[in-house]
């Protein structure tokens, strides 16, 4: 008597699992820069940024006007004396009862001052002729309004405290924070080496763009568009990236490109080639050199995923590339890098927050077929604030990247009705 032994698969990972075991333990690059704020858009802080004054360092004018005190006008149509004008960049003197100083936009307040009253509230009274000799020659003002203590002053450090630590390690600057640096003097700041990422492509079936015309294609060629877009975004990742080319379908050249890669970056990236059919040469090449983790993901687009590391010298060296090899459809990689590779990049330059934060937004179509895994569906905004959803979900429609901005987070197993309310992740979060 026999009995057939039933294989059993191991179960899918779900995504959270697989991005909880990526960034687990991972090293954050030690290494840093001392560059121009001007030049440091995009890259990440390794500094606390401490102010060394107070924004604004004094007491200003956030209006055109006059400055005056509040217990000179107790009425409306009030009169003062101009005795001073004082523009932005200079520093006024002492007023005194009655008394009103000009003052712009950005202008220190003048001591005695603690209000301003904007110009289109004031009345500039006609000069007193030279034989009344009223006043000296000196400018009134009518005042139309009883103003309030501290009206249109901006105080000294209400923006920036001196001592307080205005943007932390781990922020990936942006042109406002590059303005908020500057604005405390910070000329240079300290940021994270960018990560080093060597991208390669498997398979002799990719050619490339421009090395053969459309009509000459042969049979069962592609052009490699993953290659195209995966470097574009790990440029937008902040990463330094070494591009290889295609590597040739052969053992040899993939063990040769791989450890001479793995001396001198921090990451290598692969798409497609990572399975056990015989012309798939990665996963043995990673095996022998490093180590290397299959992974089925439960979800759609992008189910294959390894993730592993690669020594610079088999056996013989303390450094290792970390190692990812996406899926070969093109929706596939995009989105896979997104929701792993990104925010690995990200951690390993020390960001505080890898994650974005999902929208919720109302579904203007009916998808009723949903899979049993978690679904990433290509979607775009609408007119009415509603989202639209591509036609066509199939992972190698890169078309659907272009239409859409951003995809629907469905839950596996999960029908979509006109009128429900989703998780929308804007591609414009992912590509910053």
């Amino acid at each position: 008597m026999t009995s057939d032994k039933v294989v059993q698969r191991a179960p899918l990972m779900s995504l959270d699992e697989a991005l909880s075991f990526v960034l687990k333990d991972i090293e954050v690059i030690a290494q840093t820069d001392w560059v121009q704020t001007l030049e440091a858009d995009g890259r990440v802080l390794a500094q606390d940024l401490v102010s060394e004054l107070q924004v604004p360092p004094q007491d200003n004018s956030s209006m055109d006007g006059y400055a005056l005190r509040v217990e000179d006008v107790v009425s409306v149509g009030a009169t003062l004396k101009v005795t001073q004008r004082i523009p932005a960049g200079q520093y006024g003197h002492a007023l005194k009862a009655g008394e009103a100083a000009r003052i712009f936009t950005g202008a220190p307040i003048p001591p005695g001052a603690n209000a301003v009253v904007m110009q289109e509230e004031t009345q500039l009274q006609p000069s007193p002729s030279s034989h009344e000799n009223a006043n000296n020659g000196v400018p009134e003002v009518a005042v139309n309004m009883v103003p309030k203590l501290g009206q249109w002053i901006r105080r000294s450090g209400e923006d920036v405290r001196l001592g307080a630590v205005v943007l932390s390690a781990g922020t990936k600057l942006d042109p406002a924070a590059l303005g908020l640096a500057a604005s405390i003097g910070a000329a240079k700041v300290t940021v994270k080496r960018k990560p080093r990422v060597a991208l390669f492509s498997t398979g002799d079936e990719l050619v490339m763009p421009g090395d053969v015309a459309p009509a000459q294609m042969r049979p069962g060629a592609i052009y490699n568009s993953n290659r195209f877009f995966l470097r574009a975004l790990l440029v937008r990742a902040g990463c330094e990236v070494t591009d290889l080319g295609i590597v040739p379908d052969q053992l040899n050249a993939t063990l040769q490109v791989l450890q001479e890669a793995a001396a001198a970056h921090d990451l290598i990236l692969t798409s497609g080639g990572v399975s056990v059919g015989e012309e798939d040469h990665v996963k043995p090449a990673v095996e022998r050199l490093g180590r290397l983790n299959l992974w089925q993901i439960a979800m759609k687009p992008g189910k294959p995923f390894a993730f592993g590391f690669v020594n610079a010298q088999a056996g013989n060296s303390n450094h290792k590339a970390y190692f990812m090899g996406l899926p070969g459809n093109p929706v596939s990689s995009f989105v896979t890098f997104q929701l792993l590779v990104r925010p690995f990049l990200m951690a390993l330059q020390g960001v505080q927050t890898v994650h974005s934060e999902p929208y919720t937004l109302q579904a203007n179509f009916d998808f009723l077929k949903p899979d049993k895994r978690r679904e990433f569906l290509r979607a775009k905004r609408n007119a009415e604030g509603g989202l639209d959803l591509f036609p066509n979900q199939s992972s190698g429609v890169l078309t659907s990247v272009v239409w859409g901005d951003g995809v629907v987070d469905n839950p596996g197993g999960q029908p979509i009705k006109k009128g429900d309310w989703v998780r929308f992740y804007p591609f414009s979060e992912w590509l910053q």
